[in-house]
């Protein structure tokens, strides 16, 4: 009989919590009214979004009226991204191309539109690189802030190797910055940060850490797919991406996703307190175990990226002379369940970006394997991996050897 399969993907995706399905159901069922409408209907959906509302703020640290419920993170970067962008090119007081600092390893959904502005000649933009541990030197970024600097975006883990960049000293620098800028300036250097590998394990209060804008993402946080949020801080003006509506302030035109919403504000609720302190706790050691395990079981192995500055439950690994998609599929053939990099990028056949900007050779980051735990992780999952791993290591090594033989 066949055991059962592990998910060890949990960066990519969690599954929804019960107590949030229970909180989505009368919304899916009984209470489907537009909340923009003014009947009895209508007027319960408008109470559960702004009941949603407050408790994403009560997560946050923010007011209501700062919370922008999107379609999910991808929107929300490109929202904070372009809307600072298209509001910076509209002001006239701005007479140079508005200047945007990033970091190398950024999430595609921050590093695409970016992108696309500096192609388009609307931008000009800076990616700042990282160390060997993917971790980014806070000063490398004050440094970068010239007195066009419309934006700093940094993700606050990154997604495919966990290392976790120090929001709160950034955002100390670029407060530090905008009060020396030239007097008269357009406006402020607004830092934003992509949180939404961070919820479940890391302080994400917006004034703790000091920025205008903050992604996070309902299905990261064992929510639905489909919801996500955007902060903005009062005084920070974007333009819309999306026009035809007053819907969100008039950020986020179109009606509200309201079972999602729902879904993704329980999720949020159900990580305020100190259960989730234990169980990051619990995670960690797991991950520590796992880590130490497959290096001291696999030949030529190692763990990408800070040991100390790392999500609790991310586990990424390099091996040589393998491809980290055919283990993956190796694996999966076993019943077990992982990545070899980001979600959104893993059906591509180029190495991860984020390992050649750690300066890795194509060839070494096509080795990689991301292992992320969740709260359905046991002790027993670890060691099951823990035995199947090193054999289909050794397995495709040596089919390798054959294959360069014929």
């Amino acid at each position: 009989m066949r055991k059962k399969t592990l998910y060890l993907d949990y960066a990519s995706s969690t599954p929804v919590d019960p107590n949030v399905l229970a909180a989505m159901m009368p919304y899916l069922k009984q209470e489907y009214g537009n909340p923009s409408s003014l009947h009895g209907f209508g007027q319960k959906a408008a109470v559960a979004l702004e009941l949603a509302r407050q408790m994403a703020a009560r997560f946050l640290g923010c007011g209501a009226n700062e919370i922008v419920f999107t379609s999910g993170a991808t929107e929300a970067n490109n929202l904070a991204i372009q809307g600072v962008v298209r509001q910076t090119t509209n002001d006239k007081r701005q007479t140079t191309k508005p200047h945007v600092i990033t970091l190398a390893i950024e999430h595609e959904s921050v590093l695409a539109p970016i992108q696309k502005l500096e192609k388009e000649g609307i931008i000009e933009a800076t990616y700042i690189s990282v160390g060997k541990k993917g971790t980014v030197n806070p000063e490398d970024v004050g440094k970068a802030i010239k007195e066009n600097t419309a934006l700093v975006s940094v993700q606050y883990a990154n997604s495919e190797i966990g290392t976790v960049q120090p929001i709160a000293e950034i955002g100390r620098i670029i407060r530090e910055k905008n009060k020396s800028l030239v007097v008269g300036r357009w406006s402020s250097v607004i830092f934003h940060t992509d949180a939404v590998q961070t919820a479940n394990f890391l302080d994400c209060n917006v004034e703790t850490l000091g920025v205008d804008c903050l992604t996070l993402s309902s299905h990261k946080i064992y929510g639905p797919k489909g919801s996500g949020l955007l902060f903005v801080r009062k005084g920070v003006v974007l333009n819309p991406l999306l026009e035809g509506g007053s819907q969100e302030g008039g950020l986020r035109s179109g009606t509200e996703n309201i079972p999602a919403i729902v879904g993704m504000a329980k999720a949020l609720a159900e990580l305020i307190g100190p259960k989730t302190g234990v169980e990051a706790v619990r995670i960690k050691h797991m991950r520590d175990q796992l880590i130490r395990g497959v290096l001291g079981r696999v030949p030529e192995s190692s763990c990408t990226g800070s040991l100390e500055k790392r999500l609790p439950n991310n586990a990424h690994f390099m091996f040589t002379r393998i491809e980290g998609k055919d283990l993956v599929m190796l694996l999966d053939h076993k019943g077990i369940a992982v990545s070899s990099g980001s979600a959104c990028s893993e059906r591509s056949q180029e190495p991860s970006h984020v390992l050649l900007a750690l300066g890795m050779s194509p060839k070494e980051a096509l080795g990689s394997l991301r292992i992320t735990l969740g709260k359905r992780t046991t002790k027993e999952d670890i060691v099951r991996v823990l035995k199947t791993l090193p054999s289909l290591v050794d397995q495709l090594r040596k089919h390798s050897v054959r294959s360069t033989k014929t």
